[in-house]
């Protein structure tokens, strides 16, 4: 069994199983590690012909039944965790071996172990994954950056295994260092917008339009089939056409409105501000599942005020405001993610190609949607674009959906109706789209109280004013 398979993976999880199956699948052996006994048993009665995959709890039995230069995947939780595995692996392993971190690792580990495991021999890159667990057996989007020569022995079985758009792999060699990981933080961050949108206006047309979870199925199917095609509203759609197997009712009805998170939204969010880019879109899907854990205050809260009972309103009309209100957003989402991305390229050293990036993510991941071929052609068309709304190709898309957004946003606070994801892609457009913006009276009153200068739109230089003189 020596240096038989042509690939490794530990952690054998739903997504790791799924995933060194999918490897199976496509011509290459694999064999995968974990150390509960169940998970391993679990991957060989999938698996079937152990001469194709196999498995064993025994990191030394792994380690030796892999080809050199060994390609071992990590597929653990993110932290000390990854830490601990490749300390056990690292005895065991030859110079030239690689290591890749599938997980959702923050980019700043991913460079420190990569400059540590580098010292010893080792080439370590990350490698984001999306698509959940379906994907990682049929087909994911995968991010990989670090060493371009490491990935090379990987290629071939990345290319295989991820999700095909157009007979077009959905990976790509992304940058270095962090790169991989980095993207795959931020297309998390994009998936918190999008799905607090999709849940916004799934709350608008149900409160507003009073929708049954049946027309809201057949609304969501429907845009579907139009430009909001994506992964999140074809789910959102069978989400509302799924029976609570205990009651009579729809499972969507029973589920306790607190979402959790395991924090990579949170992590876009902090580095955007790092980066003094504006993401309020993701900042506030961040926020709204946090203030969703706060139930039993939220439930105190709802009881002390009074809301107002919302206007009727023509359904049909509603259902179209709120699908150009949604498309406006997800361009918003998608924009803000992508101006980041661009930031941490020159900041980072990634030299990010952003077209690529948006290619990769047209199939397999979480966030895949017929609007990212569109943004793929901008940036091809421009690969120096700084913001999609700068692109002449999104003007006409923008200026065609803003006013039905803005005439749900004022009717969500006129009824009080949150609409925060809404509300903020909109303020977001506003203020970049405008020229002028009252922050000259922010600049004069930090340096009344504290003396912090400020420029003048008249003449260069810095200017500081003795304003109680």
């Amino acid at each position: 069994m020596t240096n038989k398979y042509d690939f490794g993976l530990v952690g054998l999880g739903v997504m790791g199983r799924n995933f060194i199956l999918n490897v199976a699948d496509n011509g290459f052996t694999a064999y995968g590690n974990d150390l509960d006994k169940e998970k391993v048993e679990a991957l060989k009665q999938e698996g079937g012909d152990t001469a194709k995959v196999d498995a064993s709890t025994d990191a030394k039995t792994f380690v030796a039944a892999l080809k050199t230069p060994r390609k071992i995947m990590l597929l653990v939780p993110a932290g000390k965790i990854v830490d601990n595995v490749i300390e056990s692996l690292l005895p065991l392993l030859d110079k030239g071996d690689i290591i890749i971190d599938g997980g959702n690792s923050f980019f700043t580990d991913t460079d420190r172990r990569e400059a540590y495991l580098k010292e010893k021999g080792i080439n370590f890159f990350g490698a984001g994954v999306s698509g959940g667990a379906k994907g990682a057996r049929k087909g994911p989007s995968i991010m990989p950056g670090g060493s371009q020569d490491a990935y090379q022995h990987v290629k071939p079985i990345f290319e295989a295994v991820s999700a095909k758009y157009n007979n077009e792999p959905c990976v790509a060699y992304l940058g270095p260092k962090s790169a991989g990981n980095y993207v795959k933080m931020v297309h998390n961050g994009i998936e918190y917008g999008l799905m607090q949108l999709t849940s916004e206006i799934y709350d608008l047309l149900k409160k507003a339009g009073n929708l049954t979870n049946e027309e809201l199925h057949h609304t969501y199917a429907k845009w579907n089939s139009g430009r909001l095609q994506s992964f999140l509203v074809e789910i959102t759609s069978e989400i509302f056409a799924k029976k609570d197997t205990e009651t009579d009712g729809d499972l969507v009805d029973k589920i306790l409105d607190k979402a959790k998170q395991k924090g990579t939204g949170k992590w876009t969010s902090q580095n955007a501000m790092d980066l003094g880019i504006p993401v309020p879109t993701i900042d506030i899907a961040v926020s709204m599942r946090e203030i969703s854990a706060l139930k039993a205050e939220r439930t105190k809260a709802d009881e002390l005020y009074d809301r107002p009972n919302p206007e009727e309103v023509m359904k049909k009309a509603l259902i179209e405001k709120a699908e150009n209100a949604l498309y406006f957003a997800f361009i918003m989402a998608y924009a803000q993610g992508m101006h980041q991305l661009a930031d941490a390229s020159k900041e980072y050293g990634y030299n990010l190609n952003l077209g690529e990036i948006a290619k990769i993510w047209r199939a397999g991941c979480i966030i895949r949607a017929g609007l990212l071929a569109d943004i793929t052609e901008a940036f091809q068309a421009n690969p120096e674009l700084q913001n999609l709304l700068l692109a002449p190709s999104f003007v006409e898309k923008v200026k065609g959906s803003v006013k039905a957004t803005r005439e749900l946003v004022a009717y969500g606070a006129t009824n009080g109706i949150p609409l925060p994801g809404l509300s903020n892609s909109l303020t977001y457009f506003d203020a970049y789209t405008s020229e002028r913006l009252p922050l000259n009276l922010i600049q004069a009153q930090r340096d009344f109280f504290g003396s912090h200068t400020y420029e003048r739109v008249d003449k260069d230089g810095i200017f500081h004013t003795e304003w109680e003189a």
